[in-house]
This record gives C-alpha cells, structure tokens and sequence, in this order.
C-alpha cells in the first residue's frame, strides 16, 4: 500500500538519495553529500549515521582538507549483501553471485538438453544453491535472486510464453521464492541483458540503446532516454519474432518467417547440421557454435559462408531496430559473440547498405564486452536494486 507524503516518506527518499550519491560517487565526505544532493548538513549527517549503523556505508578516514578540518570520508559497502543473477537459456543455465556492484564472485554453468519443467526446475533449483553456498559472510546475505527468462514475463513473475522453451503460465517466482525464502525478480532474458549493458558494459553512458540477445533464439531489451523500455503491458522487445519472410519458416510462436529463424544460433547449427553431418560423420548433437568457431578458425569456407550468412540476416533485423528505434547504438550479446570475427563484416555491410543514412549516422554498433554474462549480471542488478528500493522509491533508478 502506498505511503502518503509525510514525514516519514521524505526521509525515506532522502535516505535514499544520500545511499545513491555515496554508492555512485564515493570516497565522498559529508559536505559533499551535501553539496551535491542539496540537502542541508545536518539531514546528511544524520542519515550518514542510520546508513553506517545499517552496515550500507563506512568512513574510510580523512580526506585532504579545503582549508579546515579534513573531511571524514565515506565508501558504499558492497560487501554487506550479495545477489544471484540467473541466465535460463534454452539450452544452458548460467548463474551468478554479485555483490551489491555487480562484481562476480561466483558462477556456476550447466547445460539443458531436456527443456521440460520437471527437467529444468530442478537444475535451476540446483544451480542456485550452488552459488548460494558460496555467499560469504555479511550482513544482510542473499538480498534477492533474479531471473532472465527467453520469453514474456508479467509483472508478477509469471512466465505466459517460453516458445523456445514449450513453457506457458509458469509461475517461476513462486517456484524460486519459495524454495530459497528469498525475493525474486523474473524478467525477459533481454532486458535484463539490457540493464546489465546499461550498467556494466558498452553501454555506460549510452541514453538511447538496443540490446540484441543472439543466441537459440533472439530477443531484444531496448532502453529510451535511459529508461528500460517495456510497452503498455511489458512485453516489448520480441523483435525475434520480426517476420522477414513472408511464407518463411515455420516458428515455435506460431506464425512464419520470423528473423530468429534466419539469423540464431539454432538457425546456424541447423544449417551446419545439413551440410557438414553428411560429409563428417558427426551427429547432429556433436555439431554447436564452439565446434563451428572451431571450423572456421581453421579456414573451412563452407563453415565461414554459414557464418557470412547469418551476419547477412542479423544485418536485415538490426536494419529494422535502427530505422523503427534510431539508437544511438546497437548492443548485440549472447552466444553468437563467439562468432564476431565472422559475423561482425557482414553486419556493418548490411547495416551500411540497407539502413536509412540519416538514422545509421553516428550509430555504433558493438559486441558485448560482458560476454555471455549481460543477462545474468542484469538478473542480478534488477535483484539489487529491488533490495534497495521500496514504498516506490527506487534507489537505482539514476543508474539505468
């Protein structure tokens, strides 16, 4: 239930604000607080002192002085709590643990080869504990988990639509809440990688992005005005499901010709599959993106064609972002990062020659220097920040 104006909800925004500006900004005295929030001293110095008894904030010592007594200075502590950042992919579950910055301390990798719930639950039940056992001693422990899932996601964590998994009206947070007593966050895959881009990686500094999540499928977390955006009823970004072929394939959402489709990393193996198992001998599950990386590195044309053609079909879709969305930059993460040396040419070529020039001009696109880590980071971050934040008042908000 929302709080009224009073005074107890000024202080909780102050107290707030004073938490951002030290997390954001510090080593930062007192007075600096001060100067920069606007806040007078003695509110600073106040809530300074709630947030050091809470174990969020410690003096560190004297700073240089100004003329006068030098300042006491004051660091955030990221070590007080930690949280886990889940990446459910279709066909991998990668999990984090973050400290309230979103440094890794903790990671655990395992591969799905049966996307079915009775399968998967327990794997990622599993993967959790795993990580949660390697939570240091602090404060406040797990301060929240959170979940990046390939597909739509209501704001009460109910996974409606997984086609790349077969799942619909899944209640995962329930699921996750109450085996680990713990709050979970449950977002798209893609926005989530958005968010942690935004936070961590080429993103930094960027207020207008698009974050596409090329993997088995592709998804897409877009950010305007630095504000992760959802659409009316949060489910924006199924730009996978762009149709760039009228009487295309058929999809797992139902309809054809989707761009996911033409330029995944399934719509790679798929054709790997095809052209490589009758000459190699392999079976279809010993060829994936490592083995075809592999190939290519080693200068087989047929392999390098493959991966010139799937950077032709991103270019078609990341054309389409940029001429609906006019970004000032192109984020593409995921597992078809490992590709970039052969993808990255055909991309620019594409873009170059079929985006609009007023919209493609000062746009850049880059390949996630986060690796395969933009969503969980994210899952992670979005589980702080929901620490953090509470009676509608957000303490990250000014990060995104």
């Amino acid at each position: 239930m929302p709080i009224t104006g009073d005074q107890y909800l000024i202080k909780k925004i102050n107290k707030s604000i004073v938490l951002n500006t030290i997390r954001n900004k510090c080593p930062l005295s007192r007075a600096q607080i001060s100067e920069l929030t606007g806040l007078n001293k003695a509110t600073v110095s106040t809530l300074v002192g709630e947030l050091i008894e809470e174990n969020l904030v410690y003096e560190i010592g004297p700073g240089k002085s100004s003329g006068g007594r030098r300042p006491v200075m004051l660091l955030f502590n990221k070590l007080a709590g930690y949280a886990i950042g889940v990446d459910l992919g279709v066909n991998y579950i990668l999990t984090v643990l973050t400290d309230l910055q979103g440094n890794i301390v903790g990671e655990e990798t395992c591969e799905l080869h049966n996307r079915s719930l009775d399968e998967v639950i327990p794997l990622l039940k599993k993967s959790i504990q795993s990580v949660s056992n390697q939570t240091p001693k602090c404060t406040y422990g797990i301060v929240g988990i959170g979940i990046g899932v390939p597909g739509l996601v209501d704001d009460k964590g109910l996974v409606l639509f997984a086609p790349n998994l077969g799942w619909k009206n899944v209640n995962l947070k329930e699921m996750i809440a109450t085996e680990f007593n713990t709050p979970v966050i449950i977002d798209n895959e893609a926005n989530a990688g958005a968010y942690g881009e935004k936070l961590f990686g080429v993103g930094k500094g960027i207020s207008n992005l698009v974050y596409v999540s090329a993997g088995i499928g592709i998804g897409t977390g877009i950010i305007l005005n630095n504000e992760l955006y959802r659409g009316r009823s949060g489910f924006s970004g199924e730009i996978g499901h762009l149709i760039i072929e009228v009487n295309g394939k058929k999809c797992s959402c139902g309809n054809k010709g989707c761009w996911e489709l033409y330029a995944s990393e399934r719509a790679l193996v798929e054709e790997a599959t095809s052209l490589l198992s009758g000459n190699s001998g392999l079976g279809k599950e010993e060829i994936d993106l490592s083995y075809l990386v592999k190939l290519a590195n080693q200068g087989k044309p047929e392999v390098i064609r493959l991966f010139n053609q799937i950077g032709e079909y991103l270019g078609i879709g990341i054309t389409n972002i940029i001429n609906t969305f006019n970004p000032e930059m192109i984020i593409i993460g995921n597992r078809l990062t490992m590709a970039e040396p052969w993808i990255s040419n055909p991309i620019h070529r594409v873009v170059e020659n079929r985006s609009l020039p007023y919209h493609r001009k000062d746009l850049r696109i880059e390949f996630s220097n986060l690796s395969v880590y933009s969503s969980a980071l994210g899952a992670a971050s979005l589980a702080v920040s929901s620490f953090f934040s509470g009676d509608e008042v957000s303490i990250l908000q000014s990060r995104v």
